[in-house]
């Protein structure tokens, strides 16, 4: 037997790819003189360099001087146009746009905005009428999602400055548009083929009908959002996007065929080309898609036979050449994760892969050390973005990965039999169903295991901390994967800690309170003792609340109190009913619940009860609620939320839900003792408050249920200014995650996790 000689890796090109990175992002957030200025300089010093023979020195500043030529044309192509000064002055313009991405509908706090691409070609507004090829930013209503990659049409609106260094201007555009050209041929064919794709699999569940689209072409708009969240959670969100793996599998998939036809030399190349062409139009030709498309064949290289020597620099050359295609790619998400992805690829999944061949078949090797470093190379960038790190992404990666590549390219033979006849598409798409289903049910129950992962803070010395952690586990992989005694209890003892997680240090002692970290919700716990609690909400998902309820040893819940009819309220109630005894189900006077299989309890003002060491008083809503006539009012429907105040222990806690500032100020007036220990801040830490209730509950502590980054703005800065003012230490799920209320030895305290 012949073992191969290592191959040495070329790490000289990485310094200039990682001087292009930076100098990429700094430079697209300033001004076209600066960034000019700074080309200049480069240049002059790399050809000084070249002369004095210094190689890599000249390499490096060259592409410095190179990036910063680009950045700075692209920043001025953007900004000295007729439409960037009419953005300037926020004029209301008519204006002829060429659409240059499929529309996106995004869901605000406030409104359901369209966002659309686009170039304009003439513009007409303030006395200027110009023709140009300005990039722009189009937000609009509903009527926009209609509008086709590549047509051309006529709008009015309000141009404003962009957010983006890139982009000309934003309009804000009105409800109406009119199409004044139609897309071309390409891009029918290419959305004749997007819509056959999603007609293949339309008779199949929503998780798969929303998944295939996804895997094949990167739309994951009918995607269920909670597949989204459990793919999220178990390290699988990267089959959502277009990535070097969908390139790779759809052109490997033509190359089989030509081989089975005979094709050979330049025909296989020609038709690899094509394939590629071919799927970048059915992906869109975006950024995003040609850095997914670089990195694929830079990482198919990489593997191959002497790949790892040269495979490092090819990544650092395409790192450079994306940057030079579109240097505002430095700032995204994408362009990192898969930077990182393939690195880790080329620099430890082939020495792995050797050292778990020694003891296990190399095709088994290779499956479990590609995504193995993936994902370890990925995990700090991952927390940074994300706040969360999945402890079962490799293990939920290495079960779906022998159904990714049917489902995909049998999800676009689909697309391609749906152009000739819809029933056999639909026989194809069954077929395909067999393996996104497989991939689905992996994502859900992976996400569903108790340490599947866990929420990661974003802070500086968090993520350093996880990048030495990583770090250290790679250099301890190196070691253990050539070893099966070390390597197989490892593993086994990551599953047992996975399946059933150890929380070292939770709940704290002498806790009578737990806000659970729901993300934007609610869910709070009260310690009636015994492994005994009465649960107030139960957040928008049943997996949060129910960790949390696990995590405190809760098997029994008395009563569980859904104080109003949103779902960020009442979506997780299955989290709670799953596995524990339930008592009964309290809602408020005007709330139909579905039915769970438990007593339902109308909660009414006055009512008093007590379970163990917990007892409460209802509060509100004041008086009898009758059934909110707009269900889309959400004001009216928050002022029905039923409010308790309760004493666990001695401390007096203040469950508000979402009460607006009408409903505190009927409560402050009918309940003169509203004085307590805790209060839980309303509506999320909304803005709409009474300042009168404040300070009359006067709490030393406000608690704040909230989901970090949220679109709604919670906690708002004049609540918290309000909380302020009444000397009340403001404890939010979004920065602490679960909080538990103690009773310590001075009364009471705050424990976070």
């Amino acid at each position: 037997m012949t073992v191969d000689a290592p191959v040495a890796v070329d790490y000289r090109m990485v310094v200039p790819a990682i001087v292009a990175w930076v100098a990429a992002a700094v430079a697209v957030g300033l001004g076209a003189s600066q960034v000019m200025v700074a080309a200049v300089c480069a240049g002059i010093a790399g050809v000084l360099a070249v002369r004095r023979g210094m190689r890599l020195f000249a390499v490096t500043l060259l592409v410095l001087g190179a990036i910063c030529l680009v950045t700075a044309l692209r920043i001025t192509t953007a900004s000295a146009g007729p439409v960037a000064a009419l953005a300037s002055d926020g004029a209301a313009v008519d204006i002829r746009l060429e659409i240059v991405s499929d529309p996106r509908v995004i869901e605000t706090g406030y409104a359901r905005l369209v966002v659309v691409e686009a170039r304009a070609t003439y513009v007409e507004g303030r006395g200027v009428s110009a023709h140009t090829r300005e990039p722009i930013v189009v937000f609009a209503d509903d009527a926009w999602a209609q509008v086709r990659l590549g047509e051309s049409v006529q709008a009015s609106g309000v141009l404003g400055p962009s957010d983006s260094s890139d982009q000309a201007a934003e309009l804000h555009a009105g409800d109406e548009y009119r199409v004044v050209g139609d897309p071309a041929w390409w891009w029918d064919a290419s959305a004749r083929m997007r819509a056959g794709v999603t007609e293949a699999v339309s008779g199949r569940s929503d998780d798969v009908a929303g998944l295939v689209p996804a895997l094949v072409h990167g739309d994951d708009h009918a995607l269920p959002a909670q597949l989204a969240e459990d793919f999220r959670a178990s390290g699988l969100t990267h089959l959502l996007a277009v990535s070097g793996t969908n390139l790779t599998l759809v052109v490997g998939f033509l190359l089989f065929l030509a081989r089975l036809l005979g094709a050979r030399g330049r025909w296989k190349i020609a038709l690899g080309v094509l394939g590629t062409a071919g799927f970048v139009l059915l992906a869109r030709p975006e950024p995003s898609v040609v850095r997914a498309a670089a990195m694929g064949v830079v990482a198919i290289a990489g593997l191959g036979a002497g790949g790892s020597g040269r495979g490092i620099r090819s990544l650092s050359w395409a790192i450079v050449g994306l940057l030079l295609l579109d240097p505002w790619l430095a700032r995204t998400a994408g362009f990192v994760l898969s930077v990182c992805a393939t690195a880790g690829i080329l620099v430890l999944a082939p020495p792995w892969r050797d050292r778990l061949a020694r003891w296990m078949p190399r095709w088994c090797a290779e499956a479990i050390a590609v995504p193995l470093a993936a994902q370890l190379a990925c995990t700090p960038a991952v927390a940074v973005i994300s706040g969360q790190v999945s402890f079962v992404a490799v293990a939920a990666n290495l079960l779906v990965a022998p159904a990714v590549g049917p489902a995909t390219v049998l999800g676009l033979l689909g697309g391609v039999v749906a152009l000739v006849s819809d029933p056999a598409s639909h026989l194809v798409g069954w077929v395909t169903g067999l393996f996104a289903g497989w991939i689905v049910a992996i994502g859900h129950r992976a996400a569903a295991l108790p340490g599947a992962a866990a929420e990661w803070g974003t802070d500086p010395p968090t993520i350093i901390a996880i990048t030495v952690v990583s770090v250290l586990l790679a250099a301890g992989c190196h070691w253990a994967l050539a070893r099966p005694l070390v390597c197989v209890p490892a593993v086994a003892l990551a599953a047992v800690l996975i399946v059933r997680p150890v929380s070292i240090g939770w709940p704290p002692p002498g806790w009578v309170m737990v806000m659970c970290d729901v993300g934007q919700g609610d869910a709070n716990v009260l310690n009636a003792g015994s492994g005994e609690a009465v649960v107030v909400d139960t957040g928008p998902d049943p997996r949060p609340v129910d960790r949390c309820l696990d995590d405190l040893g809760v098997d029994r819940v008395p009563l569980v109190v859904l104080t109003h009819d949103h779902a960020d309220h009442t979506g997780g109630l299955e989290g709670v009913l799953a596995d524990r005894t339930v008592g009964a189900l309290g809602v408020d006077a005007a709330t139909v619940p579905d039915d769970v299989g438990v007593p339902v309890v109308r909660l009414e003002f006055g009512d008093r009860q007590s379970v163990g060491a917990v007892s409460w008083r209802v509060v509100g809503p004041v008086g009898a609620e009758a059934p909110v006539s707009d269900p889309s009012d959400g004001a009216a429907v928050n002022n029905t939320s039923v409010v308790l105040l309760a004493e666990v222990g001695g401390i007096r806690i203040l469950l508000t839900g979402d009460v607006e500032p009408e409903a505190q100020a009927a409560i402050l007036r009918a309940v003169p003792d509203l004085e307590a220990d805790v209060l839980k801040v309303p509506h999320h830490g909304s803005g709409n408050q009474d300042p009168a209730f404040f300070r009359a509950v006067d709490a030393p502590f406000a608690l704040v249920s909230v989901g970090a980054d949220n679109d709604y703005g919670h906690p708002d800065p004049d609540m918290l200014e309000l909380a302020e003012q009444n000397a009340m230490r403001v404890v939010r799920t979004d920065l602490r995650g679960d909080i538990a209320v103690v009773d310590g030895d001075g009364g009471p305290e705050v424990v976070t996790r």
